[in-house]
């Protein structure tokens, strides 16, 4: 692992750096510094595959010669590093085009979540590797073990990764946070009588390992979910309501954040440009990006531009209430910044969520299916036929026929095809089994009327 340099002196690094390009000549200058430490190990037939450990340190430094930008980063924290760095940024700002539209954030703009984001927890470096690598040997025996028609696997893993960030800018703001994240999985494969072969997985992710679910409890969980793949069939093209599991669904309320995004809005390459204010969903349906949840998987205090995290919902009853906007897009869209400004070391701002996630139902997942003839329910989408443009949308899918209510034989080889702007208004019924694995989540949700192209 790296040599942390104290927060304290990072920051002051930070606020040197800044000071040091205005002195050059930028007339406004924004430093992010990261530094984190990484651990992966990957356990396949209970020996140990893969092991992976690493830190690291970098410099971002983004400045302004009036409405000339340019960025440079480095891993060089020696006063010739830095030098370098700066000098660079600006000979690089020299001969870029002005835009009118670049800028660091008005003043008054900027600050940071006061209460405590429960981000950091310094107990995912608290084992032992062995201790770690058992955690993954351990997610594999259980699913191993728990049908004899699972004799293979993909191996059983356990990451851990923490970081802190430092954002400093020459209008007085500076900015640190810093992360813990540890996780475990397995992906066992099963095997039929007639030697077809399926995979699935299964996992849990915490921001401290005292909140990781059990190796045991894995393991099994990614069994189950791979034996009932075993003799999948493949089914008729029709025309039939189909139900998305939780893991999968989370799939689509990404698809509503990419259609909020500014960047997409202001280009016109999103099929929600010029519908603010509109009905675009059912009215069952609202979506939310929350970076203020504690200790959720996207929460910081402040966002990549050093504004505050906050909640905005994107989505309300159907409506669509919000775009996802940094001060770049919003100044291009003439709004104000939600806050969702992303940027790695090097580059302009992005756009990024906090915690996305459609609200939560009353049903539960048997009360979806329940009234079901017959349906699909999904368990796994393949490629990438989206296009967001229009909202066309055509994924490879798998997993469960709906016979009279209930899940009777698993299904493979089948197109889903539609159109995202159906898709959202035709979301009949939503599951109350909300849950955060990631940073972006939904409950179970049923679609009415999507076309399966099979055999």
């Amino acid at each position: 692992m790296t040599t942390s340099i104290a927060a304290t002196d990072l920051q002051q690094l930070a606020a040197d750096i800044v000071a040091r390009a205005t002195r050059a000549g930028a007339s406004d200058a924004e430093v992010v510094i990261r530094e984190g430490d990484e651990f992966s190990t990957l356990v396949r037939l209970g020996q140990v595959e893969t092991l992976k450990e690493s830190g690291s340190r970098g410099i971002g430094l983004r400045v302004f010669l009036g409405q000339r930008t340019a960025s440079t980063s480095s891993s060089d924290f020696t006063p010739e590093g830095i030098e370098h760095l700066v000098s660079g940024a600006l000979a690089l700002a020299r001969v870029t085009s002005e835009d009118p539209f670049q800028g660091l954030p008005e003043t008054t703009a900027f600050g940071q979540l006061t209460q405590p984001l429960d981000l950091f927890y310094e107990d995912v470096y608290s084992l032992p590797g062995e201790q770690r690598i058992e955690l993954a040997r351990r997610a594999e025996a259980a699913a191993l073990a728990a049908d004899t028609r699972i004799q293979n696997s993909d191996g059983g893993s356990f990451d851990a990764a923490t970081g802190s960030k430092i954002l400093a800018n020459s209008r007085g703001f500076v900015g640190e946070y810093r992360r813990s994240y540890c996780s475990v999985s397995t992906m066992p494969i099963a095997q039929d009588e007639k030697g077809e072969m399926q995979r699935d997985y299964w996992y849990s992710a915490a921001r401290t390992l005292a909140k990781l679910e059990s190796p045991e409890s894995i393991g099994a969980e990614a069994a189950r979910r791979t034996v009932r793949r075993l003799n999948a069939r493949r089914v008729p093209t029709q025309r039939v309501p189909v139900v998305f599991s939780p893991e999968i669904a989370r799939s689509l309320v990404g698809h509503i954040f990419e259609a909020a995004n500014g960047d997409a809005i202001y280009r016109g390459a999103s099929f929600f440009a010029g519908l603010l204010g509109e009905q675009v969903a059912a009215e069952n349906i609202t979506v939310i990006d929350d970076g203020t949840i504690v200790g959720g998987f996207g929460s910081s205090p402040f966002d990549g531009e050093g504004l505050p995290t906050r909640r905005t919902v994107i989505v309300e009853h159907g409506v669509l209430k919000n775009y996802l906007l940094n001060t770049y897009t919003a100044r291009k869209l003439n709004m104000q910044s939600t806050g969702n400004a992303s940027r790695g070391l090097a580059g302009n701002p992005g756009i990024g969520g906090g915690n996305v996630f459609l609200e939560n139902g009353t049903l539960s997942p048997q009360q979806i299916l329940g009234d079901i003839k017959s349906g699909l329910y999904v368990t796994e989408l393949l490629g990438m036929g989206v296009n967001m443009v229009t909202g066309d949308y055509s994924r490879g899918a798998s997993g469960l026929w709906i016979e009279n209510g209930e899940l009777a034989y698993p299904v493979q080889e089948i197109t889903i095809a539609g159109n995202l702007k159906d898709i959202f208004r035709n979301i009949s019924a939503i599951g109350a089994d909300l849950e955060f694995r990631g940073s972006i989540a939904s409950p179970t949700l049923r679609v009415e009327g999507l076309t399966i192209a099979g055999a």
